[in-house]
């Protein structure tokens, strides 16, 4: 008997190509899980896939815009016929546009905001059903900590994400009777592709570091490895709660 804790289990993962949904990814996988991996690029979705594989567990890629409700459901199909039930949804499909906000198009607001929230709704409202019939589950959304606080230049970013935290506890509250938990990760500061144009100014880094009590940038792997406790029989009793994971910058 595997002491795997998530052994056997499905796990969707949007934005598994590259950052935090690859660390999920690996994470996940580590502890037995059956990972389906959502990206819109192919090429680098495999590639993470690839790594995926080597840990010895089931992994299969799709492409897909998961902001468009056609290619949602497409999807759905395909991971419905592939594996049954889904045990774990994690929606962690995101992007930031940095600039102030008189220079935003409504087009920039939009795509900001069904990449980073309308993206969870439809990807929960297609996967809860599969969760249900395999008895519960889990769902956690890649929140940030621009969910509690925020930063010039993040108007789109910050709202998106803080409406993505309200959708993290009322969707708590509805599944609650059906045993299928939800809650958020807010992480701080991590070294991802969505920060480069930070890490690649030495200055605007620093300044970054030097807000952070722990005084360095956060590990992708230490996402992962929370949330594959969440996903846990261990995390059974967590719903509706968000876990800010950022070195200490929003208890200042």
């Amino acid at each position: 008997m595997s002491d795997k804790k998530l052994n056997g289990r499905v796990a969707v993962i949007t934005g598994a190509s590259k950052g935090l949904g690859k660390a999920m990814s690996l994470s996940l996988a580590a502890e037995g899980a059956k990972i389906v991996m959502i990206a819109r690029n192919a090429g680098p979705l495999e590639e993470a896939a690839t790594e995926v594989r080597a840990l010895g567990v089931e992994a299969i890629t799709i492409t897909a815009d998961v902001a468009d409700e056609t290619q949602v459901e497409r999807l759905r199909g395909e991971v419905v016929a592939r594996f049954g039930s889904v045990h774990i949804l994690i929606n962690n499909a995101g992007m930031n546009l940095r600039k102030p906000l008189a220079d935003f198009t409504l087009a920039e607001w939009r795509l900001v905001l069904d990449t980073n929230l309308t993206s969870a709704f439809l990807m929960s409202r297609a996967m809860i059903p599969h969760l249900v019939s395999g008895g519960g589950g889990r769902i956690i959304n890649l929140t940030s900590m621009m969910s509690h606080i925020s930063l010039p230049g993040r108007v789109p970013y910050s709202s998106s994400k803080a409406g993505l935290l309200g959708f993290t506890k009322a969707l708590a509250l509805e599944m609650a009777p059906r045993r299928i938990t939800v809650n958020g990760i807010s992480p701080g500061p991590c070294a991802t592709e969505i920060n480069t144009p930070i890490l690649n100014n030495p200055e605007v880094s620093r300044q970054f570091t030097e807000r952070i009590p722990l005084g360095r940038w956060g590990k992708v792997e230490e996402i992962g490895a929370l949330a594959a406790h969440l996903c846990s029989d261990a995390a059974e009793f967590i719903t509706g709660t968000d876990i800010v994971i950022d070195g200490g910058w929003t208890a200042q």
